[in-house]
């Protein structure tokens, strides 16, 4: 099965640019350069973080930072809300061409020197826009040269599409000739030139309909930064936990040509389907009212649902990262984050504490011995580990609700999950996603999720 080519082919073509052009054909059958080989396991002490992940979720992280309008406001799930408007701008909605006018209100953050001068960033945010509302999120970094980069919108957010709303979009043609950002990830240019992100700043500017008393209130802001070296192929891992999470299984592949406007339907939908699988893991899901505009012809409404609210309108594609983890957090006292992770022991600790992750793979059909199909961008959800360590994940490209559940090799699992570039069909190198993988969770766990969440460097 072909699988549709996702929206970071700009990014890998940048990549492969960077390490040279296409190679024979038949390098794709030849053994990859190898990595290093680490001790397996987890990584050691000693050993550098390769990801950053930074959030502001507390009442006293609201008060730190220098805001315009807006307020932080306490309580079990402390947040920020628009106090009083600090002016008003007209917005000509790109995907619609209607001008509206709107108040708004900003935050910005403490600048955040990472642990790890990044090659890549990437933000989140948890938050609820009534109709009426929207949000915007940019960086504001500084290179390691000590040289600013421009203010990038890493995304203009709401959890709607009504008609008093705005569409959600990502921002193309974003680049200052040393940074790019690719739909979500802002990304150094020449990782080979030893430029880095140092630090940071998140603005939020949340907006409103003019004269209403409405506002958003964004409980969680933060960003992953990471700096992944190149690498064919990762070092194994021993495995350490075996045991399986029931999480709903949903295939993507029945929803073939169902709204065609959301990604030309179904069979571009694996990050809302899976998205959806963890969503109603945690006993969550849209009301009958949310889904009246399904067709009930079509079974398991609540996917379609879930890919018409992921869905980036630039892009034109429901794979956006943080659009995935902000629709998760729309859902009753949820937090979600997109990250990186170093092994599939990280994937272990998590699933042994009752928390399934979302992961972000590419490879060819021979790479994972049971899938069937090939991709060049693919989320599938991890439940579980077998007593040999192998992975059970409940894959959305399968043929029907009854076939998701997978039991893929661990081996190849981690590599093609794990690596940073690969060879395509053509013998081309191309990039991977170095770990790449959605968290969702109850916003107020307990100790050991809480501690689950500590140990891959997530806040809760």
């Amino acid at each position: 099965m072909t699988r549709p080519t996702p929206r970071r082919t700009v990014l890998a073509a940048a990549l492969a640019a960077a390490a040279g052009t296409a190679v024979p054909a038949s390098a794709v059958a030849a053994p990859a350069p190898s990595a290093p080989r680490a001790a397996p396991g987890r990584p050691g002490k000693g050993v550098p973080s390769l990801v950053d992940n930074h959030a502001w979720t507390t009442h006293a992280d609201w008060r730190s930072g220098e805001a315009a309008g807006a307020r932080a406001v306490p309580g079990r799930r402390p947040g920020l809300v628009i106090a009083r408007p600090a002016g008003r701008i007209d917005y000509t909605d790109p995907h619609t061409g209607k001008t509206a006018a709107w108040e708004y209100a900003s935050w910005t953050s403490p600048e955040h020197r990472s642990p790890v001068p990044a090659t890549e960033a990437v933000a989140h945010w948890n938050a609820h826009t009534p109709a009426g509302t929207w949000l915007q999120v940019e960086l504001l970094g500084t290179y390691s040269d000590g040289t600013a980069t421009p203010a990038y919108v890493l995304g203009r957010w709401t959890a709607g599409d009504g008609d008093g709303d705005i569409r959600r979009t990502s921002v193309d043609g974003q680049k200052d000739g040393r940074s790019t950002v690719y739909t979500d990830t802002f990304a150094i240019d020449d990782a080979a030139s030893g430029l880095r992100l140092a630090s940071y700043r998140l603005r939020l500017t949340l907006y409103r309909a003019p004269g209403t008393r409405l506002t958003p209130t964004v409980w969680r802001l933060g960003a992953m930064a990471s700096d992944i070296p190149d690498r064919f192929t990762v070092p194994a891992s021993t495995p350490a936990y075996a045991g399986e999470l029931i999480v709903p299984r949903y295939s993507q592949e029945i929803h073939k040509g169902q709204y065609p406007q959301y990604d030309n339907g179904g069979e571009a939908w694996c990050s809302p389907t899976s998205s959806q699988m963890i969503v109603e893991y945690w006993d969550r899901r849209p009301t009958a009212a949310d889904l009246a505009w399904v067709d009930p012809a079509f079974a398991d409404p609540q996917v379609c649902h879930a890919a018409r609210y992921t869905y980036d309108y630039q892009y034109g594609g429901c794979g956006n990262w943080p659009f995935n983890a902000a629709y998760a957090a729309t859902y009753r006292d949820m937090s979600a984050v997109v990250t990186r992770l170093r092994s599939l022991n990280d994937l272990e600790t998590l699933v042994r504490a009752g928390i399934p992750a979302i992961t972000s793979q590419s490879f060819l059909k021979t790479e994972l011995t049971g899938a069937g199909y090939g991709t060049s961008g693919h989320l599938m959800t991890v439940i579980g580990f077998t007593a040999d360590g192998d992975v059970i994940a409940n894959d959305p490209a399968s043929p029907g609700d009854p076939e998701v559940r997978r039991v893929y090799l661990r081996r190849e699992f981690e590599n093609i999950w794990l690596r940073t570039k690969r060879y395509n069909a053509s013998g081309k190198v191309v990039s991977g996603t170095g770990g790449v993988c959605y968290l969702y969770w109850p916003a107020h766990p307990g100790e050991r999720r809480r501690g689950a969440l500590a140990s891959v460097g997530v806040r809760a």
